[in-house]
This record gives C-alpha cells, sequence and structure tokens, in this order.
C-alpha cells in the first residue's frame, strides 16, 4: 500500500499539525518502506473533537447495523493486509495470511453478529436497564498483532456504539492506516472512527490525559500500563488494559508429553516469541524433565529460518539481553543463543533453556521473543507454586491424559485465559488477565461490555 501523509480524521485525510514523521522499516532487512506523520496533542485533539460530534448520531443507530460490513471489507483485502504486516512486523507471509490477516476478520464477523444479538435493554423488577455506550473511547494499540489488537478494540467499541480515535505503535502505522481505509469503504460517518499515528509518550500520552476521552483502552507494558491507569483514575476515567505475561505451560505426567512439548515450542516461536500470551515457562514432572528437554531441543531447531525476524533493533537487543542473562544465571543452552543467526535484519535463534529456576529473570520477566525456558517441578503444588509465582497472570496452558484432570489443576492457576490440552483459538472466548497482567477483557460479550456503562428507570 501507499502511505498516506496525513490523519485520518472526521471521515477524510488531513495534513498532520506539525512536520515530524516517523520512518517505518522492514525488520527483516532493515530498510525504510515508508514515513508517516508524528501526531502531536494539536492532531489528538482535532481527533477526539471529531469523535466527540460524532457520538450523538452514532448511539442512537441500530447496533446490527453499525459495522455489519467491516468483515466483508477486511476479507477483500486480505491480501493486502497480509503484504503489509510482512513488510512492516517482519511475519513470514503464510503467518501474516492465516493469523494476522485471518483472525481479525474472525473478530470482527463475531461483534457484527454480537451487535444484532446482544441485550442492550431489560427488564429488571419495575425497572428498565440500558447498556448505553461509554462515550468516546481512546485505543492505544501494540505492534505485535497490528491489526488484531486495533479489530479487537475498535470493533466492540463500534458495536457498542461509541466513537473511537486510534493511536496505533508506531512500528506498524501502516496496517492501522489499511483499517482506515476499511472503516471508511465499509460506509462508517465521518467522526466515528479517527486515527492519528505517533509516538507513544507525544500522542498516546496526549490521548490518554485528553478530557474528551471517557475510557482508554490500552495493550501493550504493564510498566506503560501502569502509567496510563494512573493518569486515567486522577480523572475517574475508565480504562482496559491488557499488559505483559509470563505463561506457564503444565505438563502433567499423564499428559502426551511429545505432543505437549511440541505444541509449546510452537505456541512460543509463532511471531518470533512476540506475543504476550506466549506459554514461554515449560513445568515438567522431574520424571519426564531430561525426555522433554530433548524434545523441546529439538522442536526449536526445525524453526531455524522459519521464524521472521523481531520488530526493531530496540527488541533485538532486549531479547539478546535476556538470553545472555539466562547463561549468567546458570541456566543451560540447549538450543540457539544470542549470536546473531544472520547478518542482516533483527533475527534472533529460536532458543531453549534448560535448569531454569524459578527465581531467574528468565523465568519471572516477559522477554517477548523467540525463548522457552523448561522449569521442573516435583509433584502439582510444586507445579501450581511454580505456575502461579510472577505478578503476571495472562494466560496459560494445562497438558493431561484427560480433560478433567487439566480442568482441576487449571481451575487453581492464577490466570485469565488457560488452553486445556491445545484447545482452539475461540473469538468469543473473553482474553484479559488476572494480577499485573491488566484490567477488564477482550473479545466476545465480555469484551463488548467493556465500552457499556449501565442506566436504570424505575417505574
Amino acid at each position: 500500500m501507499k502511505a498516506h501523509d496525513g490523519m485520518y480524521i472526521d471521515g477524510a485525510w488531513r495534513p498532520a499539525a506539525g512536520r515530524d514523521t516517523i520512518a517505518v522499516v522492514n525488520p527483516a532487512d532493515e530498510q525504510v518502506i515508508a514515513e508517516v506523520p508524528a501526531g502531536g496533542a494539536e492532531d489528538v485533539d482535532a481527533a477526539v473533537r471529531a469523535a466527540r460530534a460524532a457520538l450523538p448520531a452514532w448511539a442512537a443507530t441500530a447496533p446490527a447495523e453499525r459495522i455489519a460490513a467491516l468483515r466483508d471489507v477486511l476479507v477483500a483485502r486480505k491480501d493486502e493486509i497480509a503484504g503489509t504486516v510482512t513488510a512492516e512486523l517482519g511475519a513470514p507471509l503464510p503467518f501474516s495470511q492465516a493469523v494476522h490477516a485471518g483472525v481479525p476478520v474472525l473478530v470482527a464477523g463475531s461483534y457484527a453478529e454480537l451487535a444484532a444479538s446482544y441485550a442492550f435493554e431489560e427488564k429488571v423488577g419495575n425497572s428498565t436497564v440500558y447498556a448505553e455506550p461509554v462515550g468516546v473511547v481512546g485505543a492505544i494499540t501494540p505492534w505485535n498483532y497490528p491489526l488484531h489488537q486495533i479489530v479487537a478494540k475498535v470493533a466492540p467499541a463500534l458495536a457498542a456504539g461509541c466513537t473511537v480515535v486510534l493511536k496505533p505503535a508506531e512500528d506498524t502505522p501502516l496496517t492501522a492506516q489499511l483499517f482506515a481505509e476499511a472503516v471508511h469503504e465499509a460506509g462508517v460517518p465521518a467522526g466515528v472512527f479517527n486515527l492519528v499515528t505517533g509516538l507513544g509518550p507525544v500522542a498516546g500520552q496526549a490521548l490518554a490525559e485528553h478530557d474528551g476521552v471517557d475510557l482508554v483502552s490500552f495493550t501493550g507494558s504493564t510498566a506503560v500500563g501502569k502509567q496510563i491507569g494512573a493518569t486515567a483514575g486522577a480523572a475517574v476515567k475508565r480504562v482496559a488494559l491488557e499488559l505483559g505475561g509470563k505463561s506457564a505451560n503444565v505438563i502433567l505426567p499423564s499428559a502426551d508429553l511429545a505432543k505437549a512439548v511440541g505444541v509449546g515450542v510452537a505456541n512460543v516461536m509463532g511471531n518470533s516469541g512476540q506475543t504476550c500470551s506466549a506459554w514461554t515457562r515449560m513445568l515438567v514432572h522431574t520424571s519426564q524433565y531430561d525426555e522433554a528437554v530433548a524434545l523441546a531441543a529439538e522442536a526449536a531447531a526445525k524453526y531455524g529460518d522459519r521464524i521472521g525476524p523481531l520488530v526493531n533493533a530496540k527488541q533485538r537487543a532486549r531479547v539478546r539481553g535476556y538470553i545472555e542473562k539466562g547463561v549468567a544465571e546458570g541456566a543451560r543452552l540447549v538450543a540457539g543463543g544470542p549470536e546473531a543467526p544472520r547478518e542482516q535484519g533483527y533475527f534472533v535463534s529460536p532458543t531453549v533453556f534448560a535448569d531454569v529456576t524459578p527465581e531467574m529473570a528468565i523465568a519471572q520477566e516477559e522477554i517477548f521473543g523467540p525463548v522457552v525456558s523448561l522449569i521442573r517441578y516435583e509433584d502439582e503444588d510444586d507445579a501450581l507454586r511454580i505456575a502461579n509465582g510472577t505478578v503476571y497472570g495472562l494466560a496459560g496452558a494445562v497438558w493431561a491424559g484427560d480433560d478433567a484432570e487439566a480442568v482441576a489443576f487449571a481451575r487453581r492457576m492464577d490466570t485469565g485465559q488457560v488452553d486445556i490440552n491445545g484447545g482452539r483459538f475461540n473469538p468469543l472466548a473473553p482474553f484479559g488477565g488476572y494480577k499485573q497482567s491488566g484490567v477488564g477483557r477482550e473479545l466476545g460479550s465480555h469484551g463488548l461490555a467493556e465500552y457499556l456503562q449501565t442506566k436504570s428507570l424505575q417505574f
């Protein structure tokens, strides 16, 4: 696609208030592929004002009509979407086609159907209770799943009757511009959706602080989420925060070990490890530990050149630093390492650590790269202590000989979403975390409810 040199505000592309730009770099070859405007407070203010002006008419539209056409537009542009994500994120094209372009289609379709069936009104005794749009939403999205994260916020917000100002990640603004084109093509009225590209500390901060924003929905690091939460809290403004993770992949002795390890490694290597819900800690009973280590090393070695680069040089340096720290703390490298696998591009080798103990940095902190840590446990109570022993609680997995055994363990985990014996992605299931992994939920009816507020009338 050709990059736009303006902001999408009030239904049209308009010049930015300033002249600063952001260079978009292809992480596979480190070449600049485009430039987009680096918006500031003046651009954010114009977008919020447009969203505020459009809110009354949009809130009054029939819910079933709000995003009915969006899914079909995304389907029609799926090849362009996949190619754009590959160019600015570096994901291999087959992965971009299946996941980066495919999953947002599922999510957009689910919200179109949900908007038509959701109970926005109910009778409770002598009262009528209404679910009404919360107002203007400031959506701040990350780069790791650039279109999915946008759709997971914008689709339910629009379906709820809210208007939106989107500030996407500076590494992947071209996908966000494509989405703005799709919204326009779908016939969403002017001002209902607005896009401001820019840096997080500038445009993102201005959006979070703006008095005209009623709810801030943010996905990103826990550190930034805390800042946004504090800013919103001072203004008594609602937030939805999907933050970091350090998810446990618990393999009970009755499980199919080879399958559990293989799927677990694949889960981490997908998107080059840049997934907040990746199962980066693999917990294995001591009786099966050595076999699991060998299986994990073999599985990781098969990926080799099949995974893409990390998003930028800073992220590559961060992940390499964690690998070096793991070695320094006494973990044993059984696959990969910090050395660059290629001369060009922000690549990191698929890496597996054995002999990892729960207190190590690589077992406690979010790495956000293709790194798996194998941790041994003695019994189920020990496994539960390790699984719950971080500040995070976003996702996880449990493997056992039957679902009932896995469910019994999963119910004791302090985490928001757990896959049972390789459970499939469900766009209707709520996604979000316990503890410092966030506040609120995305996807399905729970995700829609984040953008609604309650009014009751007594008769």
